[in-house]
């Protein structure tokens, strides 16, 4: 009874108060109430003292609450101009924490676009990795040509071969090693994108670096704002 009372009035508080703006000048606007209890305010000012402020620079605006563009692109979250978009309806905040870190991620691809990819290493990484899969899921009769995963940029048909045909569940067993999540074998971007969630949830950053040392020097760089300015 007391925990359905405070989840209640905890939504009671955020119908009340639609909006705020954090310690670094976003807007965030609930659209639609929250649910699961989860304390937004208190996720983003986790994230405000975790990542460097250069990196929150291309986040305008959050806006929390129910999209199409959810549904039909199987989505929980996008980042779009400027605007973080991301579905009220979260497992925890655990779950809204690694989503909107990794749109954050995603806001950064435009502006520092030649420091990521300009000189290929990333790519190069991430193509090795998707040819030593595909021997792995060839071995274990999932026929694809290697040609699908050669294509760095995101495919619908190949991830529903992923997602529909292996199963992420599977799928984790077989990346053990090669990827960090099974979401990051999607796409050169998304490969990126759950790399950089990585290296914000672990300080130590041991199996980023064993798993994919590449991508790891360059989220180092990341962190540097003169490096960055000095690379274009």
């Amino acid at each position: 009874m007391l925990q359905h009372y405070i989840l209640q009035r905890h939504k009671q508080l955020l119908e009340q108060r639609m909006d705020f703006y954090t310690s670094t000048g976003i807007h965030v606007y609930f659209k639609d109430p929250i649910e699961n209890g989860i304390d937004l305010e208190q996720i983003i000012s986790k994230i405000e003292s975790t990542l460097p402020e250069h990196l929150l620079g291309e986040v305008e605006m959050i806006i929390v609450g129910h999209f199409d563009e959810f549904e039909e692109r199987h989505l929980d979250a996008f980042y779009d101009g400027g605007t973080l978009y991301i579905s009220q309806e979260q497992d925890d905040e655990k779950d809204m924490y690694d989503n909107i870190v990794h749109e954050i991620a995603h806001s950064l691809e435009q502006p520092y676009g030649p420091t990521l990819y300009q000189d290929g290493k990333i790519e190069r990484e991430f193509l090795e990795k998707r040819r030593h899969l595909h021997k792995i899921l060839w071995q274990m009769g999932y026929k694809l040509p290697e040609a699908a995963f050669l294509n760095p940029e995101y495919d619908e048909e190949f991830d529903m071969f992923l997602y529909e045909k292996i199963g992420y569940d599977k799928l984790g067993h077989f990346i053990q090693g090669l990827f960090i999540t099974p979401y990051a074998v999607t796409s050169l971007r998304e490969y990126f994108a759950t790399g950089f969630v990585e290296y914000y949830l672990d300080p130590n950053h041991s199996f980023l670096k064993t798993t994919s040392p590449k991508l790891f020097n360059k989220l180092f760089q990341l962190q540097d704002p003169e490096v960055l300015d000095n690379s274009y």
